[in-house]
């Protein structure tokens, strides 16, 4: 099953998306801001209860990738959306997936450890992106002095963990 992943990041509007505009004392001369404006500046994303717009688009977080994403995952499959905080000094400890991951670093910094790099290390900072494959042994830690926050999306084959921590069911490291 392929899943288009620019889906799943986007909420279906790609690009850049602002918030519908919060409600005025005017509720006729208030119109919702279009989900894909290059020119808008981005507002603070109002709540559902603090608009009477009939759509509001939050944006979680948005991430560069300098290569293509295929994001192909076998189905059935389940899809996980996680705000995940590592502390400075601690890791995810070496894990691997069975499916795929695209995530966005919202803040700090993120050293990940992997074979898939050629010195097998790669720092990402504040709004990089990153994409994790099926199978090879991979660690990520907070080598800073402030939290590193991951927005990250699984896609996973239905039933099994979103991240393997037995490595025996991981390729050989």
């Amino acid at each position: 099953m392929v899943l288009a992943s620019a889906l799943l990041l986007t909420g279906c509007a790609g690009g850049t998306t602002t918030a519908a505009p919060a409600a005025s004392a005017d509720a006729s001369a208030t119109a919702a801001a279009p989900l894909d404006s290059a020119a808008a500046t981005p507002t603070p994303t109002p709540t559902p209860a603090d608009t009477d717009a009939p759509v509001v688009v939050e944006e979680l977080g948005k991430g560069e990738q300098d290569a293509a994403v295929d994001v192909e995952v076998e189905g059935p499959v389940q899809v996980a959306f996680r705000r995940i905080t590592i502390k400075p000094g601690a890791g995810t400890g070496k894990h691997c997936h069975d499916g795929r991951l695209i995530a966005v670093v919202e803040e700090g910094a993120l050293t990940h450890y992997a074979p898939i790099y050629p010195e097998g290390v790669h720092v990402y900072e504040t709004g990089d992106s990153i994409e994790e494959g099926p199978g090879y042994v991979h660690e990520g830690k907070n080598e800073g002095t402030e939290n590193v926050v991951l927005l990250v999306t699984y896609i996973i084959p239905a039933g099994d963990p979103l991240a393997e921590t037995d490595l025996t069911h991981c390729d050989p490291e």
